[in-house]
């Protein structure tokens, strides 16, 4: 496995940056390729914000986790992929049957059932062409957290959305 970290208002120290790798080392057992994982530590209002992603095919594992303590906000997400592991062994398995991606043998097996993912409700809605400053604009007058728009520029669909810490990002789909 080969770790990325990547730190704002935080210098870490190298026996740390080893402590990080030997922690994430133990989901080397579940992939057969090579996975890269990114990690992010981030100093914010003296809270400690850990965030790792890694992608196994046309997976990702996302997990962010904050506390007083940068180790703890660590192992707390540490705590979070491996559920997240574990809960989606099912689904990951009927995904990736054939392909050599994944030990599901090392995998543990989630206890509670599996749900089913049931839509609830389907919205259907007219896009319009606008640009992203126009789609921002209309999202925060309708007081949403996301839209949905076809770009102006591209006439493709895009999404812009609201992040955690007030400022905005925009999704761009594009058939890999």
């Amino acid at each position: 496995m080969k770790t990325n970290i990547i730190s704002k208002n935080y210098s870490v120290s190298d026996s740390f940056r080893k402590s990080i790798e030997s922690k994430f080392i133990k989901f080397e057992k579940y992939f057969r390729s090579e996975t890269e994982i990114n990690i992010s530590l981030e100093v914010k209002k003296n809270l400690s914000i850990v965030e790792a992603t890694f992608s196994v095919g046309s997976t990702i594992f996302r997990a962010e986790e904050s506390s007083n303590d940068m180790l703890t906000s660590l192992d707390k997400v540490i705590d979070k992929i491996s559920m997240q592991i574990t809960k989606f062994k099912t689904r990951l398995e009927k995904k990736y049957r054939n392909k050599d991606t994944i030990r599901f043998e090392q995998i543990p097996d989630y206890e509670e059932e599996d749900e089913d993912i049931k839509i609830v409700k389907t919205k259907r809605f007219s896009v319009k062409p606008m640009s992203s400053e126009e789609a921002i604009l209309q999202m925060e007058m309708l007081n949403h957290n996301f839209f949905v728009f076809l770009n102006d520029l591209t006439d493709e669909i895009n999404v812009v959305y609201k992040r955690k810490h007030g400022q905005y990002g925009l999704i761009e789909a594009s058939p890999d």
